[in-house]
């Protein structure tokens, strides 16, 4: 006997459609608060334009290739656990 598949939340078009808007939908609700939210930096640097987004952009991209640096050197050889 086949076990019978669930259906989930995302199975249905309609349900992903309504989860996409709801996901844009705060994203501009975020943007509305980000820009009218004083911010106050301790740095003259921390006041320019979309100063926090570039700092975390730049933040990822640095922890991605120091991840790629850090795999040739905990890299082990392919028969390690053999």
């Amino acid at each position: 006997m086949k076990p019978r598949k669930e259906r989930t939340l995302l199975d249905s078009r309609q349900n992903r459609q309504r989860l996409r808007t709801i996901f844009y939908i705060s994203l501009l609700l975020l943007l509305v608060v980000d820009v009218f939210v004083p911010k106050h930096g301790h740095f003259p640097w921390e006041d320019a334009y979309a100063f926090y987004a570039a700092y975390g952009f730049i933040g990822c991209v640095g922890l991605i290739f120091v991840a790629k640096g850090l795999r040739w050197l905990v890299r082990r050889k392919e028969d390690y656990y053999d």
